[in-house]
C-alpha cells in the first residue's frame, strides 16, 4: 500500500533523518491500523512559537503543546472503513488530515522522560495518526486505553531502543 505523506517543516526544526522517521511512523502506523486504501497525510514539524500560535488559533490554548492533529474524517476507531465517497477521484487517495509536530518539544520532553528525541518524534507521530483515524483520549477510561494500547503495539514496529 502506498500512502501520500507530505512533510513540510520550519528551517532548523528537525533534521533530514528525523524527516525520514515521520514518514516511515507514519506508514507503520496506518499499516499497522489497517488502512486499506492509500492515505494522504500532511505533517508539519515547527518549533514551540509555531505550534504555539496554532493552538491559540484552532484550540484557544495560549501554550506550546507537543503535537497537533486536524482529522479530515469521521472514523471509528480499530476499524479503518471510510466512505468511498471521501476517496479523492482525482488522486485515488484518501485525505486523513493534518499533524503538527513541535520538535522542540519533542527534544525538551525527550530529556524528561529520559528518552531520545527520535523515540519521542515517533510516538508524538503515532499517537496522531491514531487521532486522525478516529482515535481519542478525553475520557480516562476506555478510549484512553484503547489508544494508549494501540500506540504500544505499534511503537514496537518501528523497531527503536525504547520504549514509553
Amino acid at each position: 500500500m502506498t500512502h501520500k505523506i507530505y512533510l513540510t517543516h520550519d528551517k532548523g526544526a528537525g533534521n533530514p533523518e528525523i524527516y525520514k522517521l515521520i514518514k516511515r511512523t507514519v506508514r507503520t502506523a496506518l499499516k499497522a491500523e489497517n488502512a486499506a486504501v492509500p492515505c494522504e497525510v500532511s505533517v508539519y514539524v515547527t518549533d514551540n512559537a509555531g505550534i504555539h500560535a496554532l493552538n491559540r488559533e484552532y484550540r484557544n490554548v495560549d501554550k506550546p503543546t507537543d503535537v497537533l492533529s486536524f482529522p479530515l474524517q469521521t472514523l471509528t476507531p480499530g476499524s479503518f472503513a471510510p466512505d468511498a465517497s471521501e476517496i479523492s477521484p482525482e488522486t485515488g487517495y484518501l485525505p486523513l488530515g493534518d499533524i503538527v509536530i513541535s520538535y522542540e518539544k519533542a527534544v525538551s520532553q525527550a530529556a524528561e522522560f529520559g528518552s531520545t528525541p527520535e523515540r519521542e518524534t515517533a510516538y508524538l507521530t503515532v499517537h496522531s495518526v491514531l487521532h486522525l483515524l478516529g482515535y481519542d483520549h478525553m475520557d480516562e477510561g476506555v478510549q484512553k486505553k484503547q489508544m494508549r494500547d494501540r500506540e504500544k503495539a505499534i511503537l514496537p514496529l518501528l523497531r527503536l531502543d525504547e520504549s514509553r
